[in-house]
């Protein structure tokens, strides 16, 4: 059984009661989209500031933009105008290689659709992002392993995600979304299709490692109790951020 890794703190990170520095900040970040009734408004200037080993949640009710606020954070859309800035990096100023880069070692991604490989085994569906980077497959393995055993699923490493149930599916997701230790996750509604108490379950599992590791989270979901594993929650309300008290609920939105 391969041994857990040992919790570890980002370079970014500072300890310190609101000692860290901003890994993720946007300002004044607006997308529209084009529809049959005409141009919509989206994101209408967003401002976000995100500490390195923060828990920020964004919650709202569907389709109001939490999907494209993500997508923007994440360089995987560009904003129409406001500025993105990444571990410093101001992401309108890089090329497609160096955005590439940056997203490649940076960014790691949760989706509310696990996008497992069917043909391969968790494991492997772990390993996926280190080999891709171009680590030694024997690595590879032993480090997939090791995340495997964190989020508690060790005993599946060689099951296929046919064989695997939703939320073994998404903890599978989790661990390839952390397994390149990158700074900073995006996890877009990774609840999404899970009966609440699994969804708990994930939730707490995201928080848990976030603490243990000093990663930083971005979670955006319509549960508005995410709440109780938060450090800061927002409500996107009109295509703006709107601060919420973190540690409370109020149940699904």
């Amino acid at each position: 059984m391969p041994e857990p890794l040992e919790p570890r703190r980002p370079a970014a990170y500072i300890e310190g009661a609101g000692g860290a520095e901003a890994v993720l900040e946007v300002r004044g970040v607006e997308r529209s989209f084009d529809g049959p009734g005409g141009r919509i408004d989206v994101l209408r200037g967003v401002d976000l500031s995100v500490r390195s080993g923060e828990i920020v949640g964004v919650v709202g009710a569907s389709g109001v933009g939490k999907s494209t606020l993500l997508h923007v954070l994440g360089t995987l859309d560009r904003p129409d105008a406001g500025s993105v800035r990444i571990a410093g990096r101001d992401v309108a100023a890089l090329d497609a290689r160096d955005l590439d880069r940056l997203r490649n070692r940076t960014l790691g991604f949760v989706f509310q659709f696990h996008f497992l490989m069917p043909e391969f085994t968790a494991l492997e569906n772990v390993m996926m992002p280190l080999l891709i980077a171009g680590v030694d497959e024997a690595e590879a393995r032993r480090r997939a392993g090791a995340w495997l055993h964190r989020v508690g699923l060790v005993d599946r490493a060689s099951h296929r995600p046919t064989a695997l149930s939703g939320g073994e599916q998404q903890r599978v997701a989790v661990a390839r979304a952390l397994v390149a230790e990158p700074e900073i996750v995006l996890a877009d509604e990774p609840t999404g299709n899970l009966d609440p108490a699994t969804g708990d379950a994930i939730h707490g599992l995201i928080a848990e490692l976030a603490r243990a590791e000093g990663r930083t989270f971005v979670v955006v979901t319509h549960r508005r109790d995410f709440g109780r594993f938060a450090d800061r929650v927002f409500e996107l309300i009109d295509g703006r951020l709107h601060p919420l008290e973190a540690g409370g609920g109020e149940g699904d939105a």
